[in-house]
């Protein structure tokens, strides 16, 4: 027993406990923090009947056993029995016999008057005998300190037991737990859990791990709401930029959001003006001073007239529809609805029938802005006019389409513009869930020499804070610094919020998609198994493609059309759509005079089309871009051809083969210039033909590395092709230089219906 529990049983200090031990001997050291229960019982009662103290001794574990005065403790220890203590005394001291002395409680107690003649061996010898008689065995001292560290076990059980309490609200779960983690999230005793699970036939230990439909019934009967933990993004969603499954939630947890807005237009016609004009109507704008910085993105607030509700819209401040574009190439579809702006003077510009085109491919809702309305030559009807003829049939004449004059000059309609996008939003009733892992998409990205990578994000789902760590394409990191348009750092960023971070290992490219993860640990993991997938995957090709089509996941083969006049443009564009089959029908998504385009490439490339060329060309950077991002382009010089081969794939969608074949060799005799990827060489065709496409270059009998012819000459004259022993010159891009002696296998890739 310890002695800080006899000093509390007798109401004393350990230090008026210890003064009451030294004036009679009970054998216990200065150093002892612990005594044997028979020694304390015997204190106990000395003590207690010495102050006048009652001692509860049943409450402490032990059985008052007479009053006499026997079961004193003697002066070595423990409580004995008269004739134990006396014959050892008697033997020890012959000429003296101990005397009993009478205390003045009245209680009887032996005591030793002097040790005079008896021998140091003698009492030596007594106090062994009496040390053996008190001291535990080995055996019994490790029993007790069992005992003792089960109560300590059950006592500290029974404090984490008390400490339980239940929680209230809404309890996040994941998808699978342990028990004990039940228990801790929902602030429930362990055994009562044990119980529930017991009773629907689950025997579960504390670690045993249980699904959330199971946890959901457990909670159920303990009456506890429970909500299913919004877990985080997979690397195939990641690897496919598969936002619409990145942004999947249960409806319950769906709540209001702003709308996205992006502002497309030809150039001249004052799109940069109506941003200006909405900016300086935004109230919280004009309240602390205005926008301070550019960021690509962001978030104003708008009142109506005669209304105080303050109604948040967030607008994409992007170059154009080209970098619009270049986030739905990657997957990222951000934008809930496109503002085209028309100068009423000038009317329908190519560049916004390029612009209308991506925003209905995108399937997002329009709304025109007829600018410049203070103009003199302002005709809106012809305007009008026009944009029906490209699909937009104005409210006014029946469509759907609303066509709103404004001026970004004196403010003529910006408030009308802004009160029709609040009814757009509310009409379709924008939500994201902003209780989960923040998913966000990259706007624009640069290197900051003093900040290093930053991007723009506008966040998409879940909310963003300061310390998050992230995976964003192929970059990692950690969440530092965030700023909003006006300057002002922020903390935490909610859905459709516009924010430049700072944090990222890389600059991320634009429309990548940032996701929140656990630690930069799980960040870097995912990152690695990303570009490993990634290496190991290859370039969706034309028959990839044509594979999805006739599997039934795609309905439609979109062609983005180029031709070299208006008339080729509209003969080819309505033989086109009179093409169809019971499984795939032919849509024209974009059509247009001039060469193919970088943005022409991007556009099929969202849409999971193809680029079809009719004698137009179709330059390098092109080409590059359409290589990189997977795209076919098929050029044609008669239109027979371009039908047939149409018709070819739609009839053969069912297995499509792609073969190469060779077109000819040429044998390079001289290399003229050598500049980084370009080379001016000049050879001689030894068999077949040689064209402008691609080739292998073959040295020694041996593949050495590929290339591509990009302009072919004979003499000072452009041809189309050189025929067998003719000589040419030749511009190639190959990252491998070529030496006299090499040969060049021109070759070209084919599509033909598989035989059955």
């Amino acid at each position: 027993m310890r002695l800080v529990q006899v000093a509390k049983a007798l109401h004393m200090t350990g230090q008026q406990l210890r003064h009451e031990l030294t004036e009679v001997d009970f054998g216990v050291k200065a150093s002892d923090r612990e005594i044997p229960d028979v020694l304390a019982q015997g204190i106990l009662r000395v003590l207690s009947r010495k102050h006048g103290i009652a001692v509860d001794m049943e409450a402490l574990g032990f059985t008052e056993s007479g009053t006499d005065g026997r079961d004193a403790p003697s002066a070595h220890g423990p409580v004995l029995r008269d004739s134990q203590v006396e014959e050892p005394v008697a033997a020890a001291v012959p000429e003296r016999p101990a005397e009993e002395s009478v205390s003045s409680e009245g209680l009887k107690v032996l005591r030793k008057l002097t040790l005079d003649g008896v021998s140091q061996e003698a009492v030596a010898k007594e106090r062994k005998k009496l040390e053996a008689t008190q001291q535990p065995t080995k055996a019994d001292r490790e029993a007790l300190r069992q005992e003792k560290q089960e109560q300590s076990r059950k006592r500290h059980a029974t404090a984490m037991q008390q400490q339980i309490k239940r929680k209230e609200g809404t309890v996040a779960l994941p998808a699978q737990l342990t028990v004990k983690e039940f228990a801790e999230k929902t602030g429930v005793q362990i055994p009562a859990v044990v119980q529930v699970l017991m009773k629907n036939g689950v025997m579960a230990t504390i670690n045993q791990p249980i699904d959330y439909d199971t946890a959901a019934i457990v909670a159920a009967e303990l009456c506890i709401d429970v909500r299913k933990e919004e877990g985080i993004a997979n690397v195939e969603h990641l690897l496919a930029r598969n936002l619409q499954e990145l942004l999947k939630d249960e409806p319950e947890t769906l709540l209001p959001r702003p709308p996205i807005v992006a502002v497309m237009g030809h150039v001249d016609h004052g799109k940069t003006s109506i941003l200006d004009a909405i900016r300086q109507t935004d109230v919280v704008a004009g309240e602390s001073g205005g926008i301070t910085q550019h960021i690509g993105a962001y978030q104003i607030v708008h009142r109506s007239a005669g209304s105080d509700e303050e109604h948040p819209i967030t607008f994409l401040d992007t170059p154009g529809h080209e970098a619009f574009t270049a986030m739905r190439a990657r997957g990222a579809q951000v934008t809930d609805i496109v503002i085209i702006v028309v100068a009423a003077d000038e009317g329908v510009m190519p560049t916004t029938v390029e612009a209308i085109n991506h925003a209905k491919e995108a399937g997002v809702s329009i709304i025109v802005a007829l600018n410049k309305m203070d103009k003199e030559n302002a005709d809106p009807d012809k305007v009008k006019g026009e944009l029906a003829a490209q699909g937009l049939q104005p409210e006014d004449w029946g469509g759907n389409i609303p066509v709103l004059p404004c001026s970004a000059v004196n403010k003529q309609g910006i408030p009308e513009l802004l009160d029709h996008i609040v009814f757009l939003s509310q009409l379709q009733d924008f939500r994201a869930n902003p209780n989960r892992s923040a998913v966000a998409t990259v706007i624009e990205s640069h290197l900051d020499p003093s900040h290093g990578p930053l991007a723009t994000l506008i966040v998409n789902a879940g909310t963003l804070r300061t310390g998050d760590a992230f995976l964003c394409g192929a970059a990692t990191g950690k969440v530092r610094v965030m700023m909003d348009a006006r300057g002002e750092r922020r903390e935490v960023v909610p859905p459709s919020g516009t924010v430049r971070v700072s944090g990222f290992s890389d600059v991320p490219s634009v429309g990548d998609i940032l996701q929140v993860v656990p630690s930069e640990h799980v960040a870097r993991s995912m990152a690695s198994e990303l570009q490993k997938r990634h290496d190991a995957s290859r370039k969706r090709s034309f028959a990839d493609l044509v594979s999805r089509l006739s599997e039934g996941q795609l309905r439609h083969l979109k062609i983005v059309l180029k031709a070299d006049t208006h008339g080729s443009l509209e003969a080819i564009q309505d033989s086109l759509n009179k093409k169809a089959t019971d499984a795939v029908n032919v849509k024209v998504i974009h059509s247009a005079v001039g060469g193919v385009s970088e943005n022409d490439v991007m556009m099929a490339s969202a849409s999971d089309g193809i680029v079809v060329a009719f004698h137009v060309p179709v330059p390098v950077g092109a080409k590059r871009l359409a290589e990189r991002e997977g795209v076919k382009v098929r050029s044609y010089d008669i239109i027979y051809a371009l039908l047939d081969d149409i018709d070819a794939l739609l009839l053969g969608l069912v297995e499509p083969e792609e073969q190469e074949r060779v077109l000819g060799h040429l044998a390079i005799r001289g290399v003229f210039l050598t500049k980084r990827s370009e080379q001016i060489v000049g050879g001689k065709v030894t068999d077949g033909i040689i064209k402008r496409v691609p080739f292998r270059i073959q040295r020694d009998g041996q593949d050495v590395g590929t290339g591509r012819i990009t302009s072919l000459k004979k003499v000072d004259k452009d041809i189309k092709e050189a025929k067998e022993g003719t000589e040419c010159g030749m511009k190639v891009e190959t990252s491998i230089p070529l030496q006299e002696g090499d040969v060049l296998e021109a070759y070209i890739q084919e599509f033909k219906r598989k035989e059955s």
